[in-house]
């Protein structure tokens, strides 16, 4: 069941944040192409900047954003798309460090959940990352081995370190 807006003005700041954001908007008519030919899968994180830490901007890249930055069934839906419709020559698949999804178990979230809830979330699976860099290879192996994402696209994986800002890349 899902919390109804008792007070709208409640999300007030955000959308005055709009309207400032919207005076100097410089996207309109733009076509949704990723102009420097880039798809990110990352982790749904605040302190990842996909855009910013490869110094893009808005409209540069197409990106993806999950729980542990993991390249799932939706991740390479994206993918696949962005690849044949989006100009997208290019994957970077960005986990980071001190990311959530690797200090607990799946069965540790669940409890946590089910706890915080009140309702049994032992149904719930989660992208728990026990070994991040191996877990990285396996998802570049998936991009790589998509029938659908084209050979000629290059893919790479880096983890981002969250304290330094740097990308360290990972060998495939």
């Amino acid at each position: 069941m899902t919390n109804k807006i008792e007070n709208p003005t409640d999300f007030d700041d955000l959308l005055d944040n709009n309207r400032h954001y919207a005076e100097n908007f410089h996207l309109a008519g733009f076509d949704g192409i990723a102009k420097s030919g880039v798809a990110i899968v990352t982790c749904m994180d605040s302190r990842i900047d996909p855009l910013g830490i490869l110094g893009l901007e808005p409209g540069d890249a197409k990106i993806f954003r999950n729980p542990g930055g993991r390249v799932t069934a939706a991740a390479l839906e994206a993918l696949v798309l962005s690849t044949h419709l989006l100009n997208v020559n290019r994957i970077l698949v960005v986990p980071h460090t001190k990311c959530a999804m690797g200090m607990k178990t799946e069965n540790e979230l669940r409890d946590e959940i089910t706890e915080r809830s009140g309702l049994d979330a032992s149904w719930q699976s989660f992208s728990v990352v026990d070994d991040q860099v191996q877990k990285l290879r396996e998802d570049i192996a998936k991009v790589h081995s998509h029938p659908l994402i084209p050979p000629t696209t290059l893919v790479a994986g880096f983890v981002y370190d969250v304290d330094t800002g740097l990308l360290e890349p990972v060998d495939a």
